[in-house]
Parts: C-alpha cells; sequence; structure tokens
C-alpha cells in the first residue's frame, strides 16, 4: 500500500490547489485555495474560459462581487469532485478589517447557497489576524465555518481554538523558511529533519494542546516543502497537501507510522488570551510576525493581479 493511502488511515487528506482536473487521481476528502492557487490556475488555458464566462455573466457589477463570484465558481467545480468541503478565501486587503471581512465571507457563503451548496461544505479562509479570529468567532456563531488562514504563532493557534474556529492551518513550509534563512550557514538539514523540523514542532505543539485541553477546532498541517514533513505529521487531523507531493506519497510504498496521536499530548496549562496578550504574544514571536505580515502581502499583491485578469476577460 503506498503512503497516501496509509496516511488516509489516520488524517483527513486535503487537496491545496485550484486545478480541479487535477483532483480525482488523489481522491483527497477536501480541497483547499487561496488567491495564488486561483491565479495560477485561471492563467491556465484549461480554465480561461471559465474565467471569461464568470466574468461575461456578472459584467457591470463592481469588481469585488465578479472576484467573488470567479472564486465560488472554482468552489462549485471542486465541489463537483471532492466529497467533503472547499475553503474560499476573503481578499487578503481586508485581514485587518473585521466587519469588511465579515462582509466578504457573508456574500461567498451566499453565492455558494444560491448554487445549492449547504454550509457544511464550505470553509471561509480568513488570515488569523486578530481581527480575522474576531470575525471568524462570529461567523461560527451564525453557523458559517471558517478555515483561518497565515498561521505560524503558537498564541494564533489558542486565540483561534478560543473563538471556536472549525478548522485552522498553521504553515510548515514557511516557518521552515523562516528559520532555515536565519540560520544561513549553519542550518543542518538532516539535524531539522522530521520531528525537529521546525513547522512540523509548531504543528505537534497545537495538535497536542489542542487534544488535551478537548478543543474541537480541527488542526490542518499547511505549506508543505518535502514528503518528510507530512510524514512527520501523520496522525493530525488533515494535512492539506500539493498536487506534487500527494503525487510523491503516491510513488512511496515504505510503511508509514502515525506519528501524532491524541493519547500521547503532553501536559500543559490552558492559556487564555485576550487582545493585548495576543498581540503581545504574536509581536515577540519574529518569525511569525514577519511571516503573517509577508503572507498577507504576497496574497494581496495576488488579489491585485486577478483584480486585472478580470477586468481585461
Amino acid at each position: 500500500m503506498n503512503q497516501l493511502d496509509q496516511l488516509k488511515a489516520f488524517t483527513t487528506v486535503v487537496a491545496d490547489t485550484g486545478n480541479f482536473l487535477q483532483l480525482a487521481q488523489f481522491a483527497p476528502r477536501d480541497a483547499t485555495t487561496n488567491p495564488s492557487l486561483i491565479l495560477k490556475a485561471v492563467q491556465s488555458p484549461d480554465y480561461a474560459p471559465l474565467l471569461k464566462e464568470a466574468v461575461q455573466a456578472h459584467r457591470g457589477k463592481p469588481l469585488d462581487e465578479i472576484v467573488d463570484q470567479v472564486l465560488v465558481r472554482f468552489g462549485l467545480e471542486i465541489l463537483k469532485v471532492v466529497p467533503g468541503r472547499v475553503s474560499t478565501e476573503v481578499d487578503a486587503r481586508l485581514s485587518f478589517d473585521k466587519a469588511a471581512s465579515l462582509a466578504r465571507a457573508r456574500r461567498i457563503m451566499a453565492l455558494y447557497e444560491a448554487a445549492g451548496i449547504g454550509r457544511e461544505r464550505v470553509l471561509i479562509k480568513l488570515a488569523s489576524t486578530w481581527e480575522g479570529i474576531q470575525a471568524a468567532a462570529e461567523l461560527e456563531r451564525e453557523g458559517i465555518h471558517c478555515n483561518l488562514t497565515l498561521l505560524f504563532a503558537f498564541a494564533q493557534a489558542v486565540a483561534c481554538g478560543e473563538a471556536k474556529v472549525q478548522l485552522i492551518s498553521p504553515f510548515v513550509g514557511r516557518i521552515y523558511d523562516w528559520y532555515k534563512k536565519s540560520a544561513g550557514a549553519a542550518w543542518d538539514e538532516a539535524a531539522m529533519a522530521g520531528a525537529n523540523d521546525p513547522g512540523v514542532k509548531s504543528v505537534s505543539q497545537i495538535y497536542s494542546y489542542f487534544k488535551q485541553h478537548g478543543i474541537k477546532t480541527e488542526v490542518m498541517g499547511a505549506s508543505f516543502r518535502n514528503i518528510g514533513q507530512i510524514q512527520a505529521l501523520a496522525g493530525c487531523d488533515l494535512l492539506t497537501i500539493s498536487p506534487d507531493l500527494l503525487a510523491q506519497l503516491q510513488a512511496t510504498d515504505a510503511e508509514l507510522e502515525r506519528a501524532l496521536d491524541p493519547a500521547k499530548s503532553a501536559a500543559t496549562p490552558a492559556i487564555h488570551l485576550d487582545e493585548a496578550a495576543f498581540r503581545f504574544a504574536l509581536n515577540e514571536d519574529a518569525m511569525a510576525t514577519e511571516k503573517l505580515a509577508e503572507g498577507i502581502r504576497l496574497f494581496a499583491v495576488d488579489a491585485g493581479k486577478l483584480d486585472k485578469l478580470i477586468e481585461a476577460a
């Protein structure tokens, strides 16, 4: 049995792509998208007609409305392939605006519902800023489930747990990138692999804390650089994996052991974070502060590029 099939025995496998034509071969339960993935997809000849069709159907409407129509159109195609949920992201440029994030999230969900899709099949992605987390708390109370992304710090995870969000996406690969770059020539790849990988350690800590304290928020490791990171997190609630790495797992037949187990959670005290404590804890974590800001900037740039493509369509 290949490692992808073995992984599915104790972790929900999610495809990290906007390329719905690639999905079926890996049989993931869910799929996640983000502005960069959608931008990449719409620039492909396979998807250009879909973009044009969505734009023409809503021409004359405000640009942000057309953008959401395009995002939902991709989501609807993905939902034809996966049996579970799709994650659709609120514009990263709204990451510090709770009211605007709420409005966009509600509109995205309304578009899915108008297309006959139930709320249980959609996750609204929001950046794990204080404003994003508070917007998610409000949406969850309305029955709109959320996926909190760009999550790098333990403090962000704790706040998401307190907000009772459905799911969080800690970014394994980007955490790894920061520590590797920071270490420079002193970085020892072999010594920092597997369970010692800083991105893996971050997700393991969050998983253990949530399980120990009965926090229902699902933990979904994201942003992987190699299959070693995935193997070291086997047993996590969910893992969202790019098609390239899914293919590597599918081509690997070695035995895969479960690495994360709720029964082996370390004992740690419960933490409460109000806004001031959250902001200070995040500020104390240089890696998380830098990667959160960078992630929002990068997604905002790609959102701007998508705007231009839509205007030109």
